[in-house]
């Protein structure tokens, strides 16, 4: 997913879209730990996407936060 796409997700969106990629990252290290993945990138690619949506996240509630404070 690319930083464009996750900036173009309302807020409720985005927050669907991190519980929904932290249950797949979830499951294919459970999967990995069982046998190899055919493609074990696919984690840190999950986890990556994880990590942008968070920041994406964070910076729309510090946004938030600072137009409510002036």
């Amino acid at each position: 997913m690319k930083n464009a796409d996750i900036r173009a997700l309302s807020l409720e969106d985005l927050k669907n879209q991190i519980k929904t990629e932290q249950a797949n990252g979830q499951s294919l290290r459970f999967a990995h730990a069982i046998s190899p993945l055919e493609n074990p990138l696919r984690l840190n690619q999950s986890r990556k996407n994880v990590a942008r949506l968070l920041t994406e996240l964070k910076r729309r509630e510090n946004e938030q936060a600072t137009n409510t404070a002036n």
